[in-house]
């Protein structure tokens, strides 16, 4: 067939042009996030300022959503493609880059606290309900949202399941606050259309009051085939468990971020990789300060040491920019903050507002959080 015949050094230089071309864009849109903006006053959330790229500095663009719910669950496909899951059982999806969202709600769950969904493209996702005994639940749709299947109904009383993440399209984890003194994992290995509880040997037993925080669907995040990590606060020590077995084994280590109190802890993790994280979290309430808000990683999460300049108050999602070494994005319902030297030092960008913050391999990152605010960072 044409094409088919080309050498593979033809196929090889054209590979390193396309991996070089990504990696400039990524440098040049960190760079661009940390030159002053002149016009791009704090508090905004969603103006539009000058700097060295065009004339403008990347900024957050709010999308008219066409709702109020709270967007605490938010996938990230493309540049066009998004998926968000939120409060009253609310979830929506675009395919144009946020210009118009449809509502493709399940029927029958406006009752349903949706916390986290996952999606693999723009017709496959799974959505994650959260709430005590049968209102945790799991559903999934195979075409864009049109009908949904429930997969997982939680029966445990004592269960209250939080985040999930998928390793690639088959295998997956959900996790669960801690049930008879240890943490509860949900796994799947078809895509989401059959659960079952992971055996509990070998989980580390939970310290007393110690739970996740379903605050931004990323108190459980996965990288690579088989490595998953899981955040906790709550309890005397926040902590993050790590499995390099998709949920088998655990080990748990100690996080310097604040913990001691049920409104403290870690809230959300990032691994650009089986070795660099990233930790943020705080105290979620509006009158407690949050000091040592975020901490790093560089050993796969077996330690953790305070961000030298952490943000400055409590955050409740992170994400690395895509193929970057180096720079990622935290959100909280005070601001938006940037690191470009993996997390040690933050800069605050914006003040808008929200919960949680993805981004896409074709250089796109998205946020979305209260009051049915959702922005795609713009250039």
């Amino acid at each position: 067939m044409r094409g088919l015949g080309k050498t593979r050094r033809t196929r090889r230089t054209g590979l390193t042009r396309s991996l070089l071309t990504v990696g400039v864009c990524t440098a040049a849109l960190a760079a661009a996030l940390t030159a002053p903006a002149q016009a791009h006053g704090p508090g905004a959330g969603h103006g539009r300022g000058t700097g060295p790229v065009g004339g403008k500095t990347p900024h957050w663009e709010l999308k008219d959503s066409g709702t109020d719910a709270r967007f605490r669950g938010l996938s990230a496909v493309s540049r066009k493609t998004a998926w968000l899951a939120g409060a009253k059982g609310t979830v929506l999806r675009t395919t144009d880059g946020g210009a118009n969202w449809r509502n493709v709600s399940p029927p029958g769950a406006a009752d349903l606290e949706f916390r986290d969904v996952e999606a693999f493209d723009g017709r496959r996702a799974v959505v994650l309900a959260i709430g005590e005994g049968e209102a945790s639940r799991v559903l999934r749709t195979e075409d864009g949202g049109a009908t949904w299947t429930e997969s997982f109904r939680n029966t445990d009383a004592k269960a209250f399941y939080d985040c999930m993440t998928f390793f690639d399209r088959r295998h997956g984890l959900a996790m669960s606050d801690p049930v008879d003194g240890k943490f509860r994992i949900l796994s799947t290995g078809d895509g989401g259309r059959t659960w079952k509880v992971l055996p509990s040997d070998g989980m580390p037993a939970a310290q007393e009051g110690e739970a996740g925080f379903a605050a931004s669907g990323q108190c459980l995040v996965s990288s690579g085939p088989r490595d998953v990590w899981m955040a906790t606060g709550g309890a005397a020590r926040a902590r993050v468990l790590h499995s390099a077995d998709r949920g088998l084994t655990w080990t748990a280590a100690d996080t310097p971020i604040p913990a001691g109190d049920p409104a403290r802890g870690v809230f959300a993790l990032a691994f650009r990789d089986r070795t660099h994280g990233i930790a943020v979290g705080g105290d979620y309430r509006a009158d407690q300060a949050s000091p040592r808000a975020a901490a790093v990683s560089g050993d796969g999460g077996r330690g953790w040491a305070t961000a030298t300049t952490p943000p400055p108050a409590y955050r409740s999602g992170v994400t690395w920019l895509p193929y970057s070494r180096s720079s990622a994005l935290a959100v909280g319902p005070t601001g938006t903050d940037l690191t470009t030297n993996g997390g040690r030092t933050w800069r605050t960008l914006d003040t808008g507002s929200y919960d949680t913050v993805d981004c896409t391999p074709d250089l796109a990152c998205w946020a979305s959080g209260e009051k049915g605010r959702v922005a795609r960072l713009e250039r």
